[in-house]
């Protein structure tokens, strides 16, 4: 481990030590004050449209709403939540239960995402009385590093420890693992590659899984308004999202009803030779995504597969031939491309939702638009994954939402499903050690009756 790296870590350890045994007041005003200086236009501005250059990914001023937004609906989230002291207690089983801090903790962002992913992460963090190390992308350094000195003023402001939030300014990979092995816990949000590293490096660690959505449009479902949604979604930020829709299963009664409504939004359905030269692009040697295609505008796509399109293109759509290595358009695209599917029967629905996440994306999300409430439960029951969401637009929606009650949070579990610890949006319970405190209480003897009677009942003593 690097002399620098060794300092960085001192400095963390000594301001979160400062920090441990504040009252939740101080923290709160702690929070607010790095709050605003992520939230204020002057400085989200700034952020997003560095994020935008130096990563050359996405849409600045999506960048810009993302930034703000994460921020803003963070800071809701944790409004008012108790994460100092006694946090919960239970007279009746003698149970009290005192929040503590986990420690310092690295967290290793992703290029899509440079500055929103530290101001979602960060807000938690603190709220919590952590000290954090952020390992960001090398083609993001610099973004990280702005949201940082805004986040470092907001903590002077209220005479903070500044070296509570820090950035590594020269990442490296090897830099990343010596700070995996050295901290407290390990916050990864980014590709398998980091994550399975992160699960490697022998510290306690949240990673994420990979995305692959996909939504079920059924018969009952009001075609425009689910065609505007996966059109919100896909186009959002170049889709850089994991959570954006990949593919979308219709009905067949609607098929042609749901292709028109999502042409209205700029969808250009490739057909024949188009989708031949579509696939060589996005896929240049049958296996590995394009790099240079990630979250691009569709001009460029359209460009490089020298397509023909009509003014007003938004984004692409094919239509899917198999699930499976076959046919990669049924996987991840990190781009405004959507795959179509026709389906007749709802089983068969859940089925081919089973069988596209299960061969990539296994444990993320799914999406449905319907007006059957069975349908809702019969998909979240047999699907794999920690989240289903219902006419909404996922991208939007899954990471928290001001219409929903996901908690706001840009790193998604996948659950063992897909190879992470939790299925939950990771959020402020997460960055707390809890300490139970038990009382004495009255005995509350197990009533064997009440366990075995039923199995004395039927097969005897």
């Amino acid at each position: 481990m690097t002399d620098q790296l060794n300092e960085m870590l001192a400095r963390a350890r000594e301001a979160q030590a400062a920090i441990e045994f504040w009252p939740q007041d101080r923290v709160d005003e702690m929070v607010a004050a790095v709050g605003w200086q992520l939230y204020r236009e002057e400085n989200a501005v700034a952020c997003a449209r560095l994020a935008h250059e130096e990563s050359g990914m996405g849409v600045y001023e999506d960048k810009l709403l993302k930034h703000r937004k994460k921020t803003l609906g963070t800071l809701r989230d944790l409004d008012g939540v108790k994460t100092v002291g006694i946090i919960e207690e239970d007279p009746a089983r003698g149970l009290l239960k005192i929040a503590k801090p986990v420690g310092v903790i690295g967290a290793l962002t992703p290029v899509t995402n440079p500055t929103s992913t530290p101001a979602g992460n960060v807000l938690p963090i603190l709220k919590t009385r952590n000290a954090v190390i952020f390992a960001p992308h090398p083609r993001a350094k610099r973004s990280a590093a702005l949201t940082v000195r805004y986040i470092r003023e907001g903590l002077r402001q209220v005479g903070a420890p500044e070296d509570l939030v820090q950035s590594i300014e020269e990442p490296t990979v090897q830099l990343s693992q010596d700070l995996m092995a050295a901290v407290d816990l390990v916050l990864a949000t980014g590709g398998a590659g980091m994550v399975k590293a992160a699960y490697a490096s022998g510290t306690p660690a949240y990673g994420v899984g990979t995305g692959n959505a996909v939504t079920v449009v059924d018969e009952t479902a009001d075609i425009d308004d689910a065609a505007h949604k996966i059109f919100l979604s896909k186009t959002f930020d170049n889709a850089t999202s994991c959570s954006s829709e990949n593919s979308a299963a219709i009905h067949e009664s609607i098929w042609d009803d749901m292709v028109a409504a999502l042409a209205t939004h700029g969808g250009f359905l490739c057909r024949g030779r188009s989708r031949e030269q579509l696939k060589r692009t996005l896929w240049p040697d049958g296996v590995h995504l394009n790099k240079d295609i990630v979250a691009q505008p569709v001009a460029k796509i359209v460009q490089l597969a020298e397509l023909d399109v009509p003014d007003g293109t938004t984004f692409l759509m094919v239509v899917g031939e198999a699930v499976g290595p076959e046919d990669p358009f049924c996987a991840e695209k990190l781009s405004p491309v959507l795959t179509l599917w026709r389906y007749s029967g709802f089983d068969e629905a859940v089925d081919l939702v089973q069988r596209i996440t299960g061969y990539n994306g296994r444990g993320h999300s799914c999406g449905i638009h319907t007006t059957r409430r069975d349908r809702i439960e019969q998909l979240a029951t047999k699907v794999r994954v920690s989240r289903v969401m219902v006419r909404q637009p996922q991208c939007y929606a899954n990471s928290g939402n001001y219409d929903n009650g996901m908690p706001f949070s840009m790193t998604l579990g996948c659950g063992t499903w897909g190879g992470n610890i939790t299925t939950e949006n990771v959020h402020w319970r997460h960055f707390l050690n809890v300490t139970w405190v038990s009382m004495p209480i009255e005995p509350v003897v197990p009533d064997e009756e009440a366990l075995f009677g039923a199995h004395w009942e039927r097969h005897g003593r």
